[in-house]
């Protein structure tokens, strides 16, 4: 079969990339049923629907399940399903010589920074880091197991819409838009008619919400004096003489011309000024969007970044289920429950980001952390963590630890900025070896990261990282 794909010119690192995916997809071919272990985000949805697509193409019986993390006890759950194979998508790579232990073959999917080598003996991994890709920036885990899906069959790029969605909820359209091998899957997609790329507002809610309800409801980034005041928002907007209504029904985003939107654009970014929200937030506010062509204008899922924010809200709280569901195509009442579950989460978001401003951080030498305990939920506090660094309050200078509490530990998100990476911060690296100092375990991306400890070790894990990263900082002037 033709492999369509090299119709774009690829990178050589993409190219060694597919390359790898050769390999991997040699278990899938000779398998009858498989299993597949998927993270609960966005990206860990899509590429779950991506593989499970690609898997009933292929007529291999297969299920699914979500985790929030691979713990001991999980792994030792794996080792005990029959299954003739086993695909981690969007998680893994931190795992190690425990997967040989395990009778399946294992295909490894991920995106994530590893922390050890590729394993050996039954187990394969496709991991961009190994081929020279930043898996932080430029390949999400959904795009990855689109690399895999489409080198099993060409024809599974029909599926680059959903490694979209993935990559921008793992937030790789940060600096305005999707880079490096993100990119090149981009520019098929555009070719095939599955995407529609284009520059516009990056608020949420531009194709279903009313104007002022966009502004009022927006949380990346979150603009004092609009975010959550509905009066301001509408004067705002009447101000500039801009009709709210048309025909008695509310206008949205999508509704209004080109000049209703630039001069609304100008005063939402001058407030944005004058509340001190950070250059780098205010250039977020305009960059390149992404609509998928074939989705329902006028709903959530036309847009990449709605439609991850849509997945986030079914995952986060125990509903992966219906998440899947949308990413399969299914509509109807599955769109229906996964609104309502929207709802609650926009709410519990800026619930989350007034909590740490009012509570303000503790700051050590290199970090800055706080502990919202229950007063956060620990499936969205790395979400919440995110969105905090670029308000007002927060210190940019400094990676921001939020700690929550969960039923067997603390849950831990850190998130840093580019600025502090290229400063030499690397938050994936140091994160697992400070979670592992207090007795957990962790990883991630140099820029976001996460990991599990006991309750009670926080002030150990604490100052290994803060040591961790002074290393890291110091290291890099000395290079300089």
């Amino acid at each position: 079969m033709k492999n369509r794909f090299k119709e774009i010119i690829l990178s050589k690192q993409h190219k060694k990339l597919r390359e790898e995916a050769e390999k991997c997809i040699k278990p899938i071919l000779k398998a009858e049923n498989a299993h597949v272990i998927s993270h609960i985000d966005a990206d860990g949805l899509t590429s779950a629907g991506i593989i499970s697509k690609a898997l009933r193409r292929e007529q291999i019986k297969h299920s699914i399940e979500f985790v929030k993390s691979l713990e001991p006890t999980k792994i030792e759950e794996i080792k005990n399903i029959k299954t003739d194979l086993i695909i981690f998508t969007d998680l893994g790579t931190s795992l190690g010589p425990e997967l040989t232990e395990i009778d399946p073959d294992v295909i490894i999917c991920d995106h994530h920074l590893p922390q050890n080598p590729p394993p050996e003996n039954g187990v394969w991994e496709l991991n961009p880091h190994h081929k020279g890709i930043d898996g932080s920036t430029e390949l999400s885990g959904a795009s990855t197991t689109l690399t895999l899906a489409t080198t099993l069959n060409p024809e599974n790029h029909d599926l680059a819409d959903l490694a979209v969605v993935g990559s921008v909820g793992d937030l790789q359209d940060s600096t305005g838009q999707l880079v490096g091998a993100n990119r090149e899957i981009l520019k098929k997609a555009n070719k095939d008619g599955l995407i529609e790329s284009k520059k516009d507002i990056r608020l949420f809610g531009k194709q279903t919400r009313p104007i002022h309800k966009l502004l009022e409801y927006s949380s990346d980034p979150y603009i004092p004096g609009l975010t959550g005041n509905e009066d301001r928002c509408i004067s705002l907007i009447k101000d500039q003489g801009i009709p709210l209504k048309q025909n008695g029904e509310w206008r949205r985003w999508i509704d209004l011309d080109k000049e209703e939107k630039k001069t609304i654009v100008s005063q939402v970014i001058n407030q944005a000024i004058d509340a001190g929200v950070s250059q780098k937030m205010i250039n977020r506010l305009i960059g390149e969007v992404y609509l998928l062509t074939k989705e329902k204008p006028g709903t959530e899922l036309r847009d990449a970044s709605e439609y991850s924010t849509l997945l986030n809200a079914t995952a986060r709280y125990e509903h992966s289920e219906t998440g899947l569901k949308l990413c399969l195509g299914h509509r109807d009442g599955v769109y229906s429950q996964a609104r309502n579950l929207l709802r609650n989460h926009r709410k519990n978001l800026v619930d989350g980001i007034k909590y740490i401003e009012n509570k303000g951080t503790e700051e050590m030498e290199n970090l800055q952390y706080i502990d919202a305990g229950n007063k956060i939920r620990d499936t969205i506090v790395g979400i919440v963590a995110g969105m905090a660094l670029n308000s007002k309050p927060i210190n940019r200078n400094l990676p921001i630890i939020a700690f929550a509490d969960k039923e067997d530990g603390k849950k831990i998100s850190a998130r840093t900025t580019q600025t502090m990476v290229h400063k030499g911060v690397n938050l994936g690296k140091a994160i697992a070896r400070a979670a592992e100092h207090a007795g957990g375990n962790g990883g991630g991306h140099n820029i976001a990261a996460g990991a599990t400890i006991p309750k009670g070790s926080e002030k150990k894990f604490l100052n290994k990282l803060n040591e961790i990263i002074d290393i890291q900082l110091k290291n890099k002037e000395r290079r300089k």
